[in-house]
């Protein structure tokens, strides 16, 4: 039989086969996936084949065999193993990466990793700027202003209240027909974003935690939903840090578009754009071309400082 992991917990997984039926499943020995360091062989949007076992004469059990190729997957660095990873889904049509101003923050440097990642990894992602019903006016203009900078580069910018309903009817019209992922630190509203998109599945939500400002975990594993307007959607625990994994120096421009965009220009080819002569992005940044805060995330990607990028002192 073949299905679609709708839910892993680590050691089971939930299957929905393409006739609607649903079976807890487990994996038959260890998987390899080529090229992944992963602390979990399966994730989340996994399309794979199984086998029932029906011993004891209970309800069916299911036995991966296989996992199909995937057409992308994202990552985050495992929380206890520096030196691998956690695939957060796969197989996924779009990210919708959500941003709040404050209540918890969003750093442009949280964003700006997220945003090479997915570029890594083929991910189309649209920016949706969360909880703009409660932003006086110079927390609107900071708004205005990232926006700004994301939709030069490219990028899709969605000013959403996830409580009142604003522009959600833009939202869903962008995942109809799709299979998309929530992601964002916890706090942002994923929960309730979900929760206004389908108001059927009732997600849980929790209060943002006044000592630390940030969100408390109320998602505790990736779920994959079928929504009744012909899409898909799959919510993610909160991300606390987002670590850019196995990524060359020299690579890392590439997934920045405005710096793929100029490179060329660069006296030298295999410039870098950190110290190099007649540098084009060093050139734009000074010509306010591209944005400051840009070329900062990329330096700090460079420096592989994975584990304070988000502490207030990068801020400054």
């Amino acid at each position: 039989m073949t299905g679609i992991v709708y839910k892993s917990t680590g050691s089971w997984y939930t299957v929905k086969t393409d006739m609607g039926a649903v079976y807890p499943c487990r994996i038959k020995g260890k998987f390899r996936m080529k090229g992944i360091k992963s602390t979990n062989p399966l994730a989340v949007g996994d399309r794979v084949d199984f086998d029932l076992d029906h011993d004891n004469n209970e309800e069916p059990v299911g036995v991966i065999k296989k996992i199909h190729d995937r057409k992308n997957y994202i990552v985050r660095k495992s929380v206890n193993l520096s030196k691998q990873t956690h695939v957060i889904a796969a197989n996924i049509d779009q990210v919708f990466l959500l941003i709040t101003i404050d209540n918890p923050p969003t750093f442009t440097s949280f964003i700006d990793r997220f945003l090479v990642t997915a570029e890594a990894y083929s991910i189309k992602t649209v920016l949706l700027f969360n909880k703009v019903d409660t932003y006086d006016e110079d927390t609107l203009n900071e708004v205005r202003y990232l926006a700004h900078i994301y939709r030069k580069i490219g990028y899709e910018c969605i000013g959403i209240s996830a409580a009142t309903g604003k522009n959600i009817d833009k939202v869903k019209a962008l995942m109809t027909g799709k299979v998309s992922m929530f992601a964002g630190h916890s706090g942002v509203g994923k929960s309730t974003l979900v929760n206004t998109v389908e108001p059927t599945l009732d997600l849980k939500t929790k209060a943002i935690s006044n000592q630390h400002m940030q969100g408390m975990h109320t998602t505790t594993f990736a779920e994959m939903f079928d929504l009744t307007f012909d899409a898909k959607i799959i919510d993610t625990p909160g991300i606390k840090g987002f670590g850019v994994v196995d990524m060359d120096k020299a690579e890392v421009g590439d997934y920045f578009p405005e710096f793929f965009a100029l490179k060329q220009n660069c006296k030298f080819h295999n410039c870098i754009h950190v110290e190099e002569p007649q540098c084009a992005i060093k050139d734009a940044v000074e010509a306010n071309e591209i944005a400051i805060s840009r070329y900062r995330s990329y330096l700090q990607i460079l420096e592989g400082d994975d584990e304070h990028y988000r502490t207030e002192e990068w801020m400054k």
